[in-house]
């Protein structure tokens, strides 16, 4: 597999239709990018995310950051 973006991603950005789908796609694109640079399974990590975000919406106490991969990584380690 290479190691640098796949040609579907380098091209299909360009046919985002607006400003807003092209900001949504490219924050989809940076989490991969960064699970592919720590070595964390992107389809792993975001059910993870999709399955504890709604808990952070009512209780400003929690940090979001404890969903981001290098938390998810370290949970993952410690479960496995």
């Amino acid at each position: 597999m290479p190691s640098g973006p796949s040609p579907w991603v380098e091209k299909n950005w360009l046919f985002c239709g607006n400003d807003d789908a092209a900001e949504n796609a490219a924050i989809v694109y940076s989490m991969l990018g960064c699970c592919k640079a720590s070595d964390v399974n992107f389809r792993d990590w975001l059910i993870y995310f999709l399955n504890n975000v709604h808990s952070y919406d009512n209780d400003y106490s929690k940090d979001l950051a404890d969903l981001l991969l290098h938390n998810f990584k370290k949970a993952q380690t410690v479960t496995n």
